[in-house]
């Protein structure tokens, strides 16, 4: 299996590992210097010129020493989210001359309660024989492999992005990250959607059938040059604005913008996001959270819905959301405010 160089359709779909997404580094051999739990990091790596720790260069990801053992370097990601994953992204970002030269990953769908061994988060550290020996009895070696071993590039800013499909449809809520024998790697995307057992919910229970936890996820959208829409159905609320979606400002706006009898703002067009629900349902309630956007949230919101079957979803993917005329409105034009404090 080899990489592709430019971001594929699955990039779009929820990062299930991300720690906003309540992901875990369980389980790492070696944190020498710098710990697993930065694979996970929502944010872009960054790089930090100069700057060295007691262990060496400070480096934003997973690196663990220059192996002097038999073996390689392997940790334990839990997701956040469990689902169906499609795709992964591997980056190595800034690690050049030390960045891991192989990968492979693996997976499990474990049940609920499953304990690992207690893991010390900190640089300097490696897995203690006792923690090895725990793992070895679970067998994780075993789990099934989602992407063999495969080669990585460097982490220069043309080849950084490392890019596999995956084409499994099972739940899984673990995945096994092995470098091959050591090395870095900066973030670990783990992109998928999410599967809820909906036999567990009664009929009457009123549940957020677009959150990412509940399989929600973004099909298409007009704009995300600030943030992506998927981070509107991400768990709880946003801890700052990069942590929602924003468009650009439309070049089209009127120079000088006039509202109607409602008071909603005329402009030509607007900005749009196709969310699938993660189960059909009766839609009784709707939220529009416009945490910590003050001078840029939006003058008004519409919202529509339609049923698509799997086929008629293929054909408008990507296109605009008025283009079947299948739509039927359940929010008209509304006017949107925010706390301003």
């Amino acid at each position: 299996m080899s990489s592709t160089t430019s971001p594929p359709s699955f990039t779009q779909l929820n990062d299930l590992a991300c720690a906003k997404a309540g992901g875990m580094v369980l389980f790492a051999t070696d944190d020498w210097f710098a710990v697993a739990d930065n694979l996970i990091k929502g944010d872009p790596p960054q790089w930090k010129e100069g700057v060295f720790t007691e262990y060496g260069k400070w480096m934003d990801g997973w690196e663990s020493r220059r192996k002097r053992l038999v073996g390689h370097d392997w940790c334990i990601v839990q997701l956040g989210v469990s689902g169906v994953i499609s795709g992964v992204e591997v980056d190595t970002s800034y690690f050049t001359g030390n960045y891991a030269p192989r990968f492979s990953l693996q997976a499990a769908c474990l049940p609920d309660g499953t304990t690992f061994p207690t893991r010390q988060s900190k640089m300097g550290t490696a897995a203690s024989p006792q923690q090895i020996t725990a793992m070895e009895k679970m067998k994780t070696e075993k789990w099934t492999e989602l992407v063999p071993m495969t080669p990585l590039r460097p982490g220069y800013p043309d080849t950084c992005k490392n890019y596999f499909p995956i084409s499994s449809t099972q739940r899984w809520t673990h995945v096994r990250l092995n470098m091959y024998p050591d090395g870095g790697i900066a973030r670990l995307r783990v992109y998928g959607i999410g599967s809820k057992d909906w036999s567990t919910v009664k009929n009457s229970e009123l549940v957020d059938l677009v959150a990412m936890e509940n399989g929600g996820v973004c099909l298409g959208f007009s704009n995300a040059h600030y943030g992506h829409p998927r981070n509107a159905i991400g768990l709880g609320r946003a801890e700052n604005m990069g942590d929602g979606w924003e468009t650009a400002r439309r070049l089209d706006r009127p120079p000088v913008l006039q509202a109607d009898k409602s008071g909603v703002l005329m402009v030509p067009g607007c900005e749009w996001a196709v969310y699938r629900l993660g189960h059909p349902g009766v839609i009784l309630k709707i939220e529009i959270d416009t945490n910590h956007f003050k001078g840029n949230y939006p003058d008004s919101c519409r919202i529509e819905a339609c049923a698509l079957s799997p086929k008629e979803e293929e054909a408008v993917f990507g296109t605009d959301s008025a283009a079947t005329g299948k739509w039927k409105t359940l929010l008209g034009p509304t006017k949107v405010c925010t706390k301003l404090v």
